[in-house]
């Protein structure tokens, strides 16, 4: 299975990779981890090789099966994905149907279902009744964020396959090498989990203006209190960029974070690296603790805002206690 993430997914390579090479396929798998690890790309490459008729492990991409599966004509793979925020019962009832329907056919069945944490009480019951009878040419893949979010009964009837996030190292070569803005992917690759997220973070509209923003209140933030409330009023609240809060804050954390990294000596990790003649002449105006309890104060607006107290009014008060340490 040659994969983008197959360097960083070896874990749940070798896992799939001895089932196929040792003919022993488990009745289920748990691919779990974080979005943007090739959890879906890889699940895919695994059903194919699970239906390819040719000998060997891996899908030789050549016989009829393979062909099929390629031009999505395999009508024995079967996707399921929630509805609206969960997978109902009903769902989990047609896909029974459709796979009894299926089983008094010969050859192999696959199917995969997306976000499986998200599957109501009902739902998830349901499932275990057909996991615990399991029909020997059925291969269940379920995906998700988190496995243990998913019932206990169900995860120990399936193959647990471990899905890494991929450093941030390897995700800021990957997204230059694509040709992405490198200051701008150092901050994605810090807000997301995998490469699918920051790919996603540094096409939306906007997020350079939230990072020179942050840059701005940053500095602004501890020692020139008015000038922050009026860039505040005027570059946030007043414009789109206030319906960008959650990852402003998370940016600002950060910017918080890159002036203890510089007064740790670990000047490498910055996100803001271009910013490194402020920080270096500023990092000392704090003690280390004091910059941790600024990062504590945005957490503690995050959670302000979320609590649905007014963003504006939450902001100005983040700034009050940023200004008074």
């Amino acid at each position: 299975m040659s994969l983008e993430h197959a360097d960083v997914q070896w874990k749940a390579q070798r896992i799939l990779k001895h089932a196929l090479q040792s003919d022993k396929i488990s009745h289920a798998y748990l691919f779990s981890g974080p979005s943007g690890t090739g959890r879906m790309e890889m699940a895919r490459q695994f059903a194919k090789a699970l239906f390819c008729s040719a000998d060997g492990w891996d899908a030789c991409g050549e016989c009829l099966e393979c062909r099929k599966f390629d031009h999505g004509n395999q009508s024995d793979l079967i996707m399921m994905a929630p509805d609206g925020q969960s997978i109902k019962i009903d769902q989990i009832r047609e896909l029974q149907r459709s796979l009894s329907y299926r089983s008094t056919q010969t050859g192999r069945v696959v199917y995969i279902i997306e976000a499986a944490e998200k599957m109501t009480i009902q739902a998830a019951n349901s499932l275990l009744k057909f996991l615990e009878e399991p029909v020997s040419p059925i291969v269940a893949i379920l995906i998700t964020d988190n496995g243990q979010a998913v019932l206990p009964t169900i995860r120990s009837r399936t193959q647990w396959v471990p899905f890494l996030p991929m450093p941030a190292e390897a995700m800021l070569e990957r997204l230059t090498a694509e040709g992405a803005s490198p200051l701008l992917a150092r901050a994605a690759v810090q807000l997301s989990s995998g490469l699918d997220g920051a790919r996603q973070i540094l096409q939306q509209n906007g997020f350079a203006e939230i990072r020179n923003l942050v840059i701005q209140l940053g500095k602004e933030s501890t020692s020139r209190f008015t000038a922050a409330m009026i860039t505040a009023q005027q570059q946030l609240f007043k414009t789109d960029l206030a319906n960008h809060m959650d990852q402003l804050l998370s940016l600002l954390t950060l910017w918080f974070k890159d002036l203890t990294q510089f007064q740790a000596g670990r000047q490498d990790k910055l996100v803001f690296i271009d910013q490194l003649e402020w920080i270096s002449s500023n990092a000392y105006n704090r003690s280390f603790a004091g910059w941790v309890s600024c990062m504590e104060h945005v957490l503690e607006a995050g959670k302000r805002m979320r609590a649905n107290v007014s963003p504006q009014l939450a902001f100005e008060q983040l700034l009050v206690n940023l200004q008074e340490g």
